[in-house]
């Protein structure tokens, strides 16, 4: 049966995650210490210790998140878990742990990079400039519609997570107004999203420079196995096609129905989602029930895989 790993991103984060895994095995503990090393900040005390305030900042989120993901995924390995996926995946942030997964670059590079990413995205608009909705109930083509008509400052679509639920970001001011006409237009609820800036849009440019520049000084290894991304919905495998992909996605929308969609043509019946929480899963059941989910995260999810 072909199987495809697929990562969680941004928000996926809650307070304590990975302790179990930490406390039960020892490969978990090894992914934990070369994160720390990488990205010189205690990634343990984040994830097991910080508030949820402070684990949800940007430059903590990320690191966190894609070291829970790795640590999940080298307990898998190291005891025994044999099926190899056709392709990975992830959701923003979790293209880089698809790109860990595929031994594009170590744990300890892989967590300075995002990291990096983090705070580069944090430092690109100042908090309270730009913002980020979640619309729910109506159709993407209505959203990128809507969007065209908005006067009051910049807002695009960030992410296309299912047939009915789009994620916008942009300005304040610009948001407000979308978030007035989607709701005229008959959206069933918009959310404004506890997130300090406006990803995956235009006015993360910045960020993605810097972003681009430090990955010019990284050595990224081949894919070992295809990567499909966010930006372009594209296998990928090259070095310089996996630090491009990174570059556009920080101000390009995630389009993840028709990443799971490019699953399914390519003959994927059952997807992993390797880290916290099964946001994942939630989303792709709405876009296709016919492939299976297995969320895999703690101690008794491994047991149950590896059983």
């Amino acid at each position: 049966m072909a199987v495809a790993f697929v990562f969680p991103g941004q928000g996926s984060q809650y307070s304590r995650m990975g302790r179990e895994l930490y406390e039960t095995f020892s490969e978990a503990k090894e992914v934990f210490e070369e994160a720390n090393e990488g990205a010189k900040v205690d990634i343990k005390r984040l994830c097991f210790e910080a508030s949820e305030e402070e684990l949800t900042l940007t430059y903590n989120a990320q690191p966190a998140i894609f070291t829970v993901s790795m640590a999940v995924l080298r307990v898998l390995r190291a005891n025994g878990f044999k099926e190899e996926p056709l392709l990975v995946a992830g959701h923003s942030l979790g293209e880089f742990s698809a790109a860990g997964a595929a031994g594009v670059f170590s744990v300890s590079e892989g967590a300075f990079l995002v990291r990096k990413r983090g705070e580069f995205m944090q430092e690109a608009v100042p908090v309270g400039k730009g913002g980020m909705s979640a619309v729910i109930g109506l159709a993407a083509e209505k959203v990128d519609e809507i969007l065209k008509e908005i006067k009051s400052g910049f807002v695009q679509v960030a992410n296309y997570n299912t047939p009915e639920q789009t994620v916008i970001s942009g300005e304040i001011g610009a948001l407000e107004e979308a978030e007035r006409k989607l709701k005229e237009a008959g959206a069933k609820r918009v959310i404004r999203l506890a997130v300090s800036a406006p990803f995956h849009s235009k006015l993360m440019k910045p960020a993605a420079e810097r972003l681009r520049e430090l990955m010019e000084g990284m050595e990224f290894k081949r894919a070992e196995v295809p990567i499909l991304n966010n930006a372009d919905v594209k296998l990928i495998k090259e070095p310089e096609e996996v630090k491009d992909s990174f570059y556009r996605q920080v101000f390009s929308p995630v389009r993840w129905v028709e990443d799971v969609l490019k699953m399914k043509e390519l003959g994927v019946k059952r997807v992993y989602e390797i880290g916290p929480k099964n946001v994942l899963k939630g989303l792709i059941r709405k876009i296709d029930r016919g492939i299976e989910v297995i969320n895999v995260e703690k101690p008794k999810d491994i047991e149950k895989v590896l059983g």
